[in-house]
C-alpha cells in the first residue's frame, strides 16, 4: 500500500511530546534542582553555550553528550541522574539522588554542582530547590510536627495530593543556604512514576513562579511613569477644549507621550505576556496536584491565591492600563489632528479668498492694460495707415489731417477687435 509523503517536520513534532518524561524515584531519596535566567539582551539568543555548559559538567563525570542542537537531556551523573532543560529564557538542571542527608535539607547536597561551574554559567540563578523525599507509614501527626519546625509557620504550605498518594510540605522561602525547600512524604504503595510526577511538578510549580513573578517590578516601574504620562496626557485633552490653546503645540507634545507610551509597551510588553503565560502554567501544575486539606493547613493553592494571584493582577492591570493609556493617546492625537485639519483647511479658504481677490484686481488691471494698448497700437496703426494712403488721398484733394481724422476711427474700431479676439483666444 503506498504512504502519503510525511511532512519534514511530523516525527519531530510527534517526538517532542515524549522528549521529556517524568523522573521515576522510589523514597527515600532526593533532588537539587537549578534554574538559570539568561540576560534579557541574550534571552533569544544561540542556545549552544547553554548546551556547552552542560557538557562541561557532564565530563567532570565521564558521562555522554546530549545530540547536537538537543534542548533536553536525561542521563547518568556520577552516582547520580541528572535531567537537564533548555527553555525560552532560562535552562534549569536536576539531579535525582538516592538516600536522603542526615540533616534535612542539607547545603551540602548543592555540592554536586562545583563551584568553578556555577562561577562560569551563561545567567544568573533564578531559583535553586532542595527536595527531601520520604517513605511515611500514615503517622501524619509526626509529618505536623516535622515540617512545624522545617518550615516558617506564618507561611507554610501543605496538602495531600493525587488522591492521597503523598504529602508535600513547602514554605516558599529561601533558607540560609540559598535554596527554596520542598518536603514530601510518600505512601509505600506509590508508583515510582507517579512520585516522580509531583517532585517534577513541585520543581516547576516553583521555577515559573520565580519566572512570573519577574514582571511585578516592572509593573512597579511602570506605574510611576505612567502616572506621569496618564497626569500630561489628561492635561492636552482637558486643553483641546479651549479656544485658545493653540492646536499644533499641544499635538507635538500628545505625540511625544504618544511614542512614550508605546515605547514602554515595545519594551516590556514580551515581559507581560511572558508573565500571563507562566502564571496559567503554575496554577495548571497546582491543579494537576488534586491537593487536599491536611489538618486544616492551607494548600498550595491557597498560598498562591493569597500571595502569588496578586502580584499577578498586579502586573495584569499595569499591562492593561498600559495599553489603554496607549489608545487613549492615539484617539486623542486622531481628534486633534482633526481639529489642526480643520484649522489649516479654514487658512486655506482664507488664502484661496486672497487669491481670488488679487487675481480678479489683476484681471482688472490686465484689461485697464489692454485698453492703453489699444490707444497705443492705434497711434501707431493710424500713422502707418497714413503714410499709406496719403498718395490716395492728395489726388482726391484731401490733406493729412483730414485723412487722419478719417482713417482714426476705423483703425481704432480694427485694433480693439484684434486685441479682443486675441485674448478670447487666450482665454
Amino acid at each position: 500500500m503506498t504512504q502519503p509523503e510525511d511532512h519534514p517536520l511530523r516525527y519531530e513534532l510527534a517526538n517532542e511530546l515524549h522528549a521529556r518524561p517524568f523522573p521515576t524515584l522510589t523514597a527515600p531519596c532526593h533532588a537539587v534542582f537549578l534554574a538559570i535566567k539568561r540576560p534579557e539582551e541574550a534571552a533569544s539568543r544561540d542556545k549552544a553555550e547553554d548546551r556547552a555548559h552542560l557538557i562541561k559538567l557532564l565530563d567532570r563525570f565521564g558521562s555522554s553528550h546530549p545530540k547536537e542542537g538537543a534542548t533536553h537531556y536525561f542521563g547518568p551523573l556520577g552516582r547520580h541522574r541528572i535531567k537537564w532543560e533548555c527553555h525560552t529564557e532560562f535552562v534549569t538542571y536536576t539531579v535525582f539522588a538516592d538516600g536522603i542527608m542526615s540533616q534535612p535539607f542539607d547545603g551540602g547536597a548543592f555540592k554536586v554542582f562545583p563551584q568553578d561551574w556555577l562561577a562560569e554559567a551563561p545567567g544568573k540563578r533564578l531559583t535553586s530547590i532542595l527536595v527531601r523525599i520520604e517513605s511515611h507509614d500514615g503517622d501524619e501527626e509526626d509529618i505536623g510536627l516535622r515540617t512545624g519546625d522545617w518550615f516558617e509557620s506564618d507561611s507554610v504550605a501543605i496538602a495531600r495530593v493525587l488522591d492521597d498518594s503523598a504529602v508535600v510540605a513547602t514554605d516558599f522561602r529561601i533558607d540560609p543556604t540559598g535554596h527554596v525547600r520542598f518536603a514530601v512524604f510518600a505512601r509505600p504503595e506509590t508508583g515510582s512514576r507517579r512520585l516522580g510526577r509531583i517532585v517534577q511538578r513541585l520543581l516547576e510549580i516553583e521555577t515559573y513562579k520565580s519566572m512570573s513573578m519577574l514582571g511585578l517590578p516592572v509593573a512597579r516601574q511602570l506605574g510611576q511613569r505612567m502616572n506621569g504620562q496618564e497626569g500630561l496626557l489628561a492635561e492636552l485633552v482637558a486643553g483641546m477644549t479651549r479656544a485658545e490653546t493653540p492646536a499644533e503645540p499641544s499635538l507635538h507634545a500628545l505625540l511625544e507621550v504618544s511614542a512614550e507610551l508605546e515605547q514602554m509597551l515595545a519594551r516590556h510588553g514580551f515581559r507581560f505576556g511572558a508573565t500571563a503565560a507562566y502564571s496559567t502554567i503554575v496554577n495548571q501544575r497546582i491543579e494537576a496536584l488534586r491537593e487536599t486539606r491536611f489538618h486544616g493547613r492551607q494548600t498550595l493553592g491557597e498560598f498562591m491565591m493569597r500571595r502569588f494571584d496578586p502580584a499577578i493582577r498586579t502586573c495584569e492591570s499595569t499591562n492593561v492600563r498600559l495599553e489603554k493609556l496607549a489608545e487613549r493617546a492615539k484617539r486623542a492625537g486622531d481628534l486633534l489632528r482633526t481639529r489642526v485639519d480643520v484649522e489649516r483647511s479654514a487658512q486655506n479658504q482664507s488664502l484661496l479668498e486672497s487669491m481670488d481677490r488679487r487675481a480678479d484686481l489683476q484681471l482688472r488691471l490686465q484689461k485697464t492694460v489692454e485698453g492703453l494698448s489699444v490707444v497705443a497700437i492705434s497711434y501707431y496703426a493710424v500713422n502707418l495707415v497714413s503714410y499709406l494712403l496719403f498718395p490716395a488721398a492728395e489726388g482726391l484733394g484731401l490733406d493729412k489731417t483730414g485723412l487722419t481724422g478719417l482713417i482714426t476711427l476705423p483703425v481704432v474700431g480694427g485694433v480693439w477687435l484684434m486685441v479682443r479676439r486675441i485674448r478670447r483666444s487666450m482665454e
